[in-house]
């Protein structure tokens, strides 16, 4: 039977107008009714190059804006850390602080270091690890992290496992003792009841950046130490733990001229980073110096954070942001610090 020409156009009309929302819900992101009111239940269109709010770019990149700042426009945003940059830690633990410096600092397996510490904010970590027979110190990864601010104690931690599983979340969070649930799905978001301190998960599984407000933004991926990792670097690693742990970027906002900690220290002014120039391996110590006692503890011999808020809040200053530089428009991009290659 002929299919009438009108009714055939109007088939095509349907498919194109179908295609045509496709196109233009996947080259927009949506802001809901609690935004700020310039983004309030608005759709904003995303850049070319990141067209998508849930599926990564070549640069595994994705659209993103906040809803909560007046501009309320949409930028591409990472989905991991940088490992290459400043302020990062990945690896077995590799820094590379705010002067631009890579070092390492193993520490101990199930010890806890200081990694940032102001008088308003600390920010601790929980080394894992394990040390093969012949050796004289621990292989080492970042397994949890802690943080300080205000009256909050929180925590991120990886959850053990022997075998590695991309389909499953390893992430555990802890606000204040108690256990914290953030759904499974890409930019879920959860605010502490102050609003102080944003979680937002980056993908549905294993991927977060954490908002301290007014002083950090944190991006965390969790990843296993693989089979080739393990062949080249020699870890011998048990058969029980594949040694979850933590890739990191920090970007700090408003420190103090004197903030200390592993990494903190290195955006001091007058830092002088004692790892050695032109070693492969440049390995940094002090462990005495940043250990503290638990994963929430403020206590160290180095450490600045006051519990007490009239201490804290004399710590304020101008603000400053120590972002992750574009190193591609010269020596310093204007930040003070020198890109290195």
């Amino acid at each position: 039977m002929e299919v009438p020409k009108s009714s055939l156009l109007m088939i095509i009309f349907v498919v194109a107008s179908c295609f045509l929302h496709v196109k233009a819900w996947h080259g927009q992101t949506y802001c809901g009714g609690n935004a700020t009111p310039r983004c309030q239940l608005r759709y904003i269109d995303c850049p070319e190059e990141c067209p998508t709010e849930m599926f990564p770019n070549s640069q595994n990149k994705i659209c993103w804006v906040d809803c909560f700042k007046p501009l309320c426009e949409a930028v591409c945003r990472a989905v991991k850390p940088n490992c290459e940059s400043y302020g990062s830690i990945c690896l077995d633990p590799r820094f590379i602080g705010g002067d631009g410096i890579v070092f390492y600092f193993h520490g101990k397996s199930n010890e806890h270091f200081s990694i940032v510490s102001d008088p308003d904010f600390q920010i601790n970590a929980r080394f894992t690890g394990h040390r093969p027979a012949g050796r004289t110190r621990d292989f080492t990864w970042i397994q949890a992290l802690g943080f300080l601010f205000n009256s909050h104690k929180f925590s991120l931690e990886t959850i053990k496992v022997a075998t590695w599983d991309s389909n499953l979340d390893h992430l555990k969070f802890t606000i204040d003792g108690q256990d914290l649930i953030i759904p499974q799905e890409t930019l879920s978001t959860w605010y502490s009841s102050d609003k102080d301190i944003k979680i937002e998960r980056l993908t549905e599984k294993n991927s977060v950046i954490v908002t301290i407000k007014d002083k950090a933004e944190i991006m965390v991926n969790v990843v296993p130490v693989t089979k080739e990792d393990d062949r080249i670097h020699n870890y011998k690693l048990p058969v029980d733990d594949c040694f979850a742990h933590f890739e990191v970027q920090f970007k700090f906002i408003n420190l103090s001229p004197k903030v200390d900690g592993i990494l903190g220290r290195t955006y001091r002014p007058d830092f002088k980073n004692p790892a050695k120039p032109g070693v492969v391996m440049p390995v940094v110590g002090g462990e005495d110096s940043f250990r503290t006692s638990s994963l929430l503890s403020h206590v160290c011999k180095t450490c600045l954070f006051s519990e007490d808020p009239a201490v804290a809040s004399g710590s304020v200053k101008p603000k400053s942001t120590y972002a992750l530089l574009d190193c591609s428009r010269g020596a310093s991009s204007g930040y003070g610090l020198v890109c290195r290659k």
